[in-house]
């Protein structure tokens, strides 16, 4: 059995002959088999929960324009614009189940092997594939924060109240973006209805990070003392081109903790890293779990 896995991935692996790509799964398997291992990981992961990432295989030719935080507290029209395009998005990201990559890291942490999961991603794939004590780097769109009271409250409880005061609304959704946006026409948002604070009328926000906002100083502590202790740090499906989760690679670089990264393509942290390997993370990471088990 193990054999057909090591063929499926010398086939379908991208940029490495089949010999080289056994060999570093391999070493990484021995690596991860030492345990104290902490993940990070990122929009590349959930690609084949049907969830698109930014830079890799599936966004790369795709641009947007993310929001961003000034623009999204300052702007009541941007907003609006904001929540249409986000509500229809939320059908998607609700649906989403998780993939053969997410059961895999839940695997490795069910066998003892892993310090920590870090994730970049704003789905909850990790815990809907069975991971536990995950931190969301960027927080996650299945609760929602009011910026007026601090009041958090659940995702599909807006649904609810958005659905209601949008009965009659219709729109075609053009593209779908990795937050959980998606692109419409124009003319489409101008009927949009959006809801305030039940608690106290405020303005309501998806509780995650956007651009131009900072990650709760605590939580970035939190992740470097997770790094800072590992005995490795695995890097899953990020380009790192963002410092939110470069830093981290920076850091364990900095100690000596030895870098290891699966991702379709380069990344920005290649040069700190120790062992590569470019596939599919559908495929990688459960003969990955596997080679550990066997360990």
């Amino acid at each position: 059995m193990a054999a057909q896995g090591a063929a499926g991935l010398r086939e379908d692996a991208t940029g490495v002959t089949g010999r080289d790509q056994l060999a570093q799964l391999d070493a990484l398997a021995g690596l991860v088999a030492q345990g104290g291992v902490v993940v990070l990981s990122g929009a590349g992961l959930s690609t084949e929960s049907g969830i698109p990432d930014y830079r890799g295989p599936t966004g790369a030719a795709r641009p947007s324009t993310p929001m961003t935080y000034q623009v999204f507290r300052g702007d009541a029209v941007a907003r609006r614009r904001y929540w249409a395009r986000s509500h229809l998005g939320w059908r998607l990201m609700a649906t989403a189940r998780p993939n053969a990559g997410h059961r895999a890291v839940a695997q490795l942490q069910s066998q003892g092997l892993l310090r920590g999961i870090v994730t970049q991603n704003v789905d909850g794939l990790h815990a809907a594939g069975g991971a536990q004590d995950v931190v969301e780097l960027h927080g996650g769109l299945d609760r929602v924060v009011c910026l007026d009271c601090g009041e958090r409250s659940s995702r599909a409880e807006l649904d609810r109240r958005l659905r209601a005061a949008n009965l009659s609304w219709q729109a075609q959704v053009r593209a779908v973006h990795p937050d959980g946006d998606v692109d419409l026409d124009d003319a489409e948002l101008e009927s949009f209805r959006t809801v305030d604070c039940a608690v106290c009328g405020g303005v309501l926000k998806p509780d995650v990070v956007f651009f131009g906002e900072t990650v709760p100083r605590e939580r970035v502590q939190h992740c470097f003392a997770l790094v800072e202790g590992a005995r490795s740090l695995l890097v899953l499906g990020s380009s790192l081109t963002v410092m939110s989760g470069y830093r981290f690679v920076l850091r364990a670089s900095k100690l000596g903790i030895p870098v290891s990264i699966v991702n379709q393509g380069a990344t920005r942290g290649d040069g700190h890293a120790s062992l590569l390997v470019d596939g599919p993370l559908g495929q990688v990471l459960p003969e990955l779990a596997a080679r550990t088990a066997r360990s």
